[in-house]
Order: C-alpha cells, then sequence, then structure tokens
C-alpha cells in the first residue's frame, strides 16, 4: 500500500530543507507526523543523499531535534539528510496512554507491543520497515538503503537496539545518553511488564546489552556520549553496563563521559556534529 505525505510546512536554512510531513501510517493505525532536513541539492539532480535516523526521547515528538539540536548545519555540509520520525502513535485514545510521561504516548520504547491494550504500540515496525518505504516512494531525493541511526535516551535504547538487530539495514550507530540496559532500570521495566508482558526473556530482545552478546559483529564502532552532571545517569541509563557487555564481547564502542553535561538538547547541541561526521564517515561520505 502506498502512502502518501501531506507537507505540513517547509522552512529553508543551511541552503536545504526542513520539512514535516503527515501520512497514515499501517504499522501503527493512526496518522504520524515526521520530519526531514534535505541538504543543498548538488547537481546533477539523479544525486540521492544518505539517510540518518534521529529517535528522540520521553515526551519528544519529530519536532524536538529538528529545533533544538542544531544538527541541520553539519548534516548539509556532509550531504546527509535528517529524518525525525514521532515517539509513539497518536489519538488512539487508548485508556490511560496519556496519565504517565514516561509510559504510552510520547514513550513508545521503538518495540513491537505483544499485549493485546497496546497493540498499536509498534514503533520498531515504524522505524525500520515503514519509514524507509515511506521515503523511498515519495522522496526519489533520498536512498534508504544507505542509512545509518543514533538518538537521545529513550531514543538511544531505540538506536542501538535496532542497529545491532538489523546490520543489513544501518552503516553505524550512535547515541547520547542512550538507556543502556532497560531490563535493569525502571523506566524499561514499567515499560516492557506493559508493553511485553511478564515474560522477561522477551525483554531480552529489545535491551542492547543483551543483544551485543548475540550480534557482536558490528562494522562500525558504536559512539555514545554521556554527560557526567546527568540526574539520570545511574538508575536509568547505566551506560557502564553496555561497556562491560562490549568488552565482553569485544564490539567496538567509543563511549565518551562529558564532564559537567546534563540531559537536555543543549548537551546534544554541544557534541552533535562529531555524531554527524561519524555517521558521515560510515556512510562513505
Amino acid at each position: 500500500m502506498e502512502t502518501k505525505l501531506t507537507e505540513i510546512s517547509s522552512s529553508k536554512l543551511f541552503g536545504g530543507y526542513n520539512k514535516r510531513y503527515r501520512h497514515f501510517s499501517p504499522s501503527l493505525g493512526c496518522y504520524m507526523t515526521f520530519s526531514v532536513y534535505f541538504p543543498p541539492s548538488p547537481p546533477p539532480t539523479s544525486h540521492k543523499f544518505p539517510v540518518l535516523y534521529w529517535l528522540s526521547g520521553l515526551t519528544c515528538t519529530d519536532e524536538n531535534f529538528m529545533s533544538k539540536s542544531g544538527a541541520q548545519r553539519v548534516a548539509s555540509s556532509e550531504g546527509v539528510a535528517l529524518i525525525a520520525p514521532d515517539t509513539s502513535p497518536r489519538g488512539l485514545n487508548v485508556e490511560g496512554e496519556a496519565d504517565n510521561w514516561d509510559f504510552g504516548v510520547g514513550a513508545g520504547f521503538y518495540l513491537n507491543a505483544t499485549q493485546e491494550k497496546w497493540k498499536n504500540w509498534r514503533m520498531y515496525d515504524y522505524v525500520v520497515k515503514e519509514l524507509p518505504q515511506v521515503l523511498s516512494e515519495n522522496c526519489p531525493q533520498l536512498d534508504p538503503t544507505r542509512a545509518s541511526i543514533f538518538g537521545h535516551s529513550m531514543g538511544g535504547h531505540g538506536a542501538l537496539t535496532i542497529y545491532l538487530k538489523n546490520p543489513d539495514k544501518y552503516k553505524s550507530a550512535s547515541a547520547f545518553s542512550p538507556v543502556s540496559n532497560p531490563i535493569n532500570c525502571p523506566w524499561g521495566q514499567k515499560a516492557f511488564t506493559n508493553y511485553l508482558g511478564g515474560n522477561k526473556t522477551d525483554w531480552e530482545e529489545y535491551d542492547a546489552c543483551c543483544l551485543i552478546e548475540k550480534y557482536p559483529d558490528i562494522s562500525a564502532t558504536i559512539l555514545i556520549d554521556q554527560g557526567e552532571a546527568d540526574k539520570f545517569l545511574h538508575e536509568q541509563l547505566m551506560p557502564n553496563k553496555f561497556e562491560e557487555a562490549c568488552r565482553k564481547v569485544n564490539a567496538p564502542l567509543l563511549l565518551r563521559y562529558q564532564p559537567g553535561y546534563d540531559h537536555s538538547y543543549y548537551f546534544i547541541a554541544t557534541f552533535i556534529d562529531d555524531h554527524i561526521r561519524h555517521h558521515a564517515q560510515a556512510l562513505n561520505l
């Protein structure tokens, strides 16, 4: 089924265009929005840009990253398109979907829910399968077959797990303050219990620490930046656990602790250029 896009907005910056789209998502059963930054097009017009997916954190929409990160400047000069999906289905009116900021609306955790009540929460399929298809059908200037992925917090968890499970689809992954070991932190335990049920073996399919042991043969070094003044560092994020898991299987990881930085977009904006260049290199730009 071909998905037609409706363009909601378009703004020029750094020679390219930030565009926002709306479409009906069969995966999620509702209308969704996502944002794309198209770099300035070089001649010839047959040139296609590789894509870099950004997965946002709890409470965010597709707009936070595009308006706060400052990522477009380097994406423009490196010639990479930025794709920012939303963080959950919206408008389904499931009972209790908006009762908590860390579960339900704005908190899809980039998994496919198995519990009946949350059956539309299939952000994994949306990001991995549906969105690339939508882009290839509607955006001829993009090449979704050349892709990398990164994200922040819940979205950092999404980027790491999606990359590890789909090495054929993504050239590289990076993250800011990722939820690295969700089966052992309150955010992850709450989400996984509700979305996936009580069988903790099922949870391991969406935990980077478990997945790196299953899929250690990654081609590109994973880059993680973590602020040392992040109030969620020890209870929720636990990048040290992912570092241990990577060391165990000799998987390439560059984990950088950044003194004084917190969990905010000020932190992301400070180091975003490094991440985009990291992915541009992996995408052979």
